[in-house]
């Protein structure tokens, strides 16, 4: 395409200056007519000063007095700096002159010495200020005063601004690197004139001047070396005819509809008062603004506006136009450039094609209503510091195979999508600020890979990240927050790795993986998210490892609809719900995650939630550490499950599951809860140190209890109340600070093979109207403290307070008008209600009332009353989760 363009593409038209030869000809030929008129004496070179156009007002009159050597080389930097420093070598020496008289010889001493001693700076700085840069470069050679003098700033800056407009010193140190600088902050005492060195030569496109320029040589004397021109195009064609070498200053103005095609290595940069860019305008209506073609590797274009503007916005031929177009093999710089377009039909800047590599830093590139940047078929190339927002598509597109490096850009409120990599688009992202896009503020497509690191992608009105339809890519270390939906989306079999990244205080959730996606997900900070820190579903199956997840107004990590994967050594804490929730037939695995501190429960197996949870640590939960529920049937191994307010583990509503080899120890409630039809095995678990009982069975219970060591529990190692009907075999169930096993409230129990000893209340406990099936236990050496209580004749009370239940007879006393919820034990209905109408209840659980001093006359047994409410026949019920709130 773009050969056929150049093929079909109109001629330049050259606006040749004047060759210097011919320009200086013609001022010796002047000067030569004027020598004629005017005595023998007079040197012809000076007549050749005094004449020509202006003669009668030049400011060179006053340089009569010294005749220097005839100079027309431009004062590039080296050339300066040596007219300026090394006087006797290039310009101090005067021509000797022949000694006239001792009288001329005294006059002449004295004028001189006035001129370069006496004569006030005022007047000096004065004369200065008609003089160019060459004669003020000669005037610094003559001693140190006019050195001085010589390079004023202010006398500079006149003649910088003059040349270049520029308000402020362009710094130009090497070949592609322009800026700007304050003057005040500039280690350098005279920024002006070290800009002016390094600018000095170059060809300068101005309106209207050339004409002014060519027509008055005596006034533009030793700037042989500076070209004017009218148009671009013509300044282009210069370069082409090697009429300078390419440095070329575009000044304030509109350029419209020049055909500018670099193909030479030019530099060609705005020049202009104040901000520059806003100043110098080039803008096409038909074709592409700006073409890099083979050849223009190291161009250079900065500081001015570039637009493409066409009548019909919408034309289709228009998609292969643009304000930049940069092809195969080429690598310009653009910079501190304005790019706008009003077509919306092609992208604002296209980069494309095997070898192109630009370099577009401090750039504008916004308002245009198509893509902004479009990177494509293999291009490459660095993009710094650019400003892009508000482009109707996306800020960025990333394409085929293109490979950008991408920094520091600032790419917010577009109104579609930040940032689009995909059909196999890659690239490097560092250090960009993404936010307020309409859509994401980062998408990845169709096989895309790109490297996105240390960026800040926030309030997407949309998600921050979103990954889908096989995409890929690396997000490391970025900052994730604020967004209106996930911080992260991946879905469609895409497979991204997300490590190191802070995503927080989205108005949804953190990682959203759902629609098979997949995804490693490691050592990222996920907090104070809406919803799930990490939502998992349909079929999908990241690794999430390493990760802290916490402090959420919902839950950690939420999987469900058959939500898959591996999550590993993540931390899971201080979430509003659940640390972890599986539910609706899903199958993740967790392992060797520490979660805790959460104010609900730890983990949460409910509606048919599966999976594995092994060799974690479950701890500090306002809730139980683990809940399972409605046909839910998780395998539980390994894990040190404690510190639960609500208990260890609680099973309920039908809930199942395998239960092995954990620890369960030190919760405020139950190690383990069996209640409501729900029917789990627990085998080889260690359930010690409750602040409650071991395991607590009831209300149609069931399950198979089996070789776990039960100890060290505040009450009984084994309660089973309330219809419920479980298998215990092999177990041991000793040192508790209660009962071994209690069974009351009509449950039954098989009980086989299991030992029981050195538990406090006793081993066995049976309540009225149970019947049990037991075979092969051993129940031995317990310190049976009920019994011996009541053969010494103590109440009850004594042994338990209100903290534990001991099982025996109970009794009322329809004399002291007991209700049906007291009890008194048999001892203080012997010695305090002596003689009293009592009745005989039943063979269970309870504390005595009497002890306690709930009752209207005092124990006589006990000690000092401790003041209780009604006799609980069960250990307190547990909070079970409501997940209606939370679908």
């Amino acid at each position: 395409m773009n050969s056929v363009r150049a093929a079909n593409r109109r001629p330049r038209r050259v606006s040749r200056p004047r060759p210097v030869q011919q320009q200086q000809q013609e001022r010796n030929n002047a000067a030569a007519a004027a020598a004629g008129d005017r005595d023998d004496d007079v040197p012809a070179d000076m007549v050749a000063e005094e004449s020509g156009p202006g003669a009668q007002n030049s400011p060179y009159q006053l340089r009569r007095k010294t005749l220097l050597p005839k100079r027309t080389a431009c004062p590039t930097k080296s050339s300066m700096e040596g007219a300026s420093t090394s006087a006797t070598e290039n310009f101090g020496h005067r021509a000797k002159r022949a000694r006239v008289s001792g009288k001329s010889q005294d006059l002449s001493a004295p004028a001189e010495q006035y001129l370069q001693e006496k004569l006030p700076d005022e007047v000096v700085l004065k004369i200065f200020s008609y003089l160019l840069e060459q004669d003020l470069c000669r005037a610094a050679c003559v001693c140190k005063r006019f050195s001085e003098l010589a390079n004023d700033p202010i006398l500079w800056k006149r003649l910088y601004m003059e040349v270049f407009e520029y308000t402020r010193p362009m710094m130009h140190p090497e070949p592609g690197k322009f800026y700007q600088i304050n003057p005040e902050e500039y280690e350098h005492p005279n920024p002006w004139k070290e800009s002016f060195q390094q600018l000095y030569k170059g060809a300068h496109v101005k309106p209207g001047f050339a004409e002014h320029f060519y027509s008055n040589p005596a006034r533009y004397k030793g700037r042989e070396n500076m070209l004017y021109y009218d148009t671009i195009e013509d300044a282009l064609g210069g370069v082409q005819e090697a009429h300078f070498d390419g440095l070329i200053f575009v000044h304030s103005g509109i350029y419209t509809d020049e055909w500018i095609y670099i193909e030479s290595p030019i530099t060609m940069i705005g020049a202009a008062p104040g901000k520059v860019a806003d100043k110098v305008i080039i803008e096409n209506t038909r074709d592409s603004t700006f073409v890099f073609m083979e050849g223009s590797e190291d161009a250079y274009v900065g500081y001015m506006t570039i637009r493409f503007n066409p009548d019909d916005k919408s034309a289709q031929h228009h998609n292969a136009h643009h304000c930049l177009e940069i092809t195969v093999n080429c690598s310009p710089i653009i910079d501190h450039c304005i790019i706008r377009s009003t077509c919306t039909v092609g992208s604002a800047v296209c980069v494309s094609g095997q070898g192109a590599c630009p370099t577009i830093k401090h750039c504008n590139i916004s308002d245009c209503e198509n893509v902004g940047l479009y990177i494509t078929d293999h291009a490459q190339g660095i993009y710094e510091d650019n400003e892009i927002s508000n482009n109707a598509l996306a800020g960025i597109w990333v394409k085929n195979h293109g490979n950008p490096i991408i920094r520091r850009n600032h790419i917010h409120h577009g109104r579609d999508v930040g940032v689009f990599t995909f059909d196999h688009g890659m690239g490097y992202f560092e250090s960009c600020n993404i936010h307020r896009n309409r859509i994401a503020g980062f998408e990845v497509k169709a096989y895309a890979n790109p490297t996105v690191v240390r960026c800040e992608i926030h309030h997407g009105q949309t998600g921050g990240i979103y990954v889908h339809e096989k995409g890929r890519g690396q997000f490391i270390e970025n900052k994730i927050y604020a967004n209106n939906f996930a911080g992260v989306w991946i879905t469609s079999n895409s497979d991204p790795t997300i490590r190191g990244n802070a995503i927080f205080n989205g108005n949804q959730g953190g990682v959203y993986i759902f629609g098979d996606g997949r995804g490693l997900i490691e050592g990222n900070d996920i907090y104070g998210n809406a919803l799930a820190g990490i939502q998992i579903r349909t079929n999908s199956c990241p690794i999430v490892r390493h990760n802290k997840i916490h402090d959420g107004q919902h839950g950690g990590i939420y999987v469900h609809e058959k939500g898959q994967g591996v999550i590993e050594e993540n931390e899971v804490y201080s979430n509003t719900l659940a640390g972890v929730w599986v539910t609706t037939g899903s199958t993740p695995v967790l392992r060797r995650n520490r979660i805790h501190s959460g104010k609900q429960v730890g983990v949460y197996f409910y509606d048919n939630g599966h999976g594995v949870l092994e060799d974690n640590d479950i701890y500090n939960h306002m809730y139980s550490g683990v809940q399972i529920r409605t046909g839910s049937n998780p395998k539980i191994r390994r894990n040190k499950i404690w510190g639960g307010q609500n208990g260890g583990i609680l099973v309920y509503n039908s809930g199942l599951g395998f239960i092995e080899d954990n620890e369960i120890f030190d919760n405020a409630m139950a190690g383990v809860w069996i209640k409501t039809d729900s029917n789990p095995t627990l085998r080889r678990n260690k359930i010690h140190d409750g602040r409650d009982g071991g395991i607590c069975i009831f209300n149609g219970g069931r399950g198979l209890l089996e070789e776990n060591d039960i100890f060290r529990n505040a009450q009984a190692g084994v309660l089973i109340s309330t219809n419920s009907h479980p298998v215990l075999r092999k177990n041991r169930i000793f040192d508790g600070f209660a009962a071994g096993i209690e069974i009351t409230n009509h449950a039954t129990a098989t009980l086989e093979g299991n030992q029981i000893f050195n538990n406090r209340f006793g081993g066995l406990f049976l309540a009225s109207g149970v019947n049990v099936t037991m075979k092969d236990n051993k129940i031995m050496n317990n310190q049976d403290a009920i019994e011996k209580a009541v053969s010494r004749g103590q109440c009850l009370y004594k042994i338990s307070s209100y903290t534990s239940y001991p099982m025996h007879d109970f009794y009322r006393c329809h004399t002291c008008n007991t209700t049906d919820r007291n009890a008194i034990c048999v001892n203080c209905i012997k010695k305090c209600h002596q003689g009293h109408d009592v009745e005989f209840i039943r063979h269970d659980r309870f504390f005595c009332d009497c002890g306690a001093g709930t009752l209207s006359n005092p124990c006589t047994l006990a000690g000092e009353p401790t003041h209780d409410t009604d006799t609980l026949y069960d250990s307190a019920p547990p909070i079970e989760s409501n997940t209606l709130q939370h679908n």
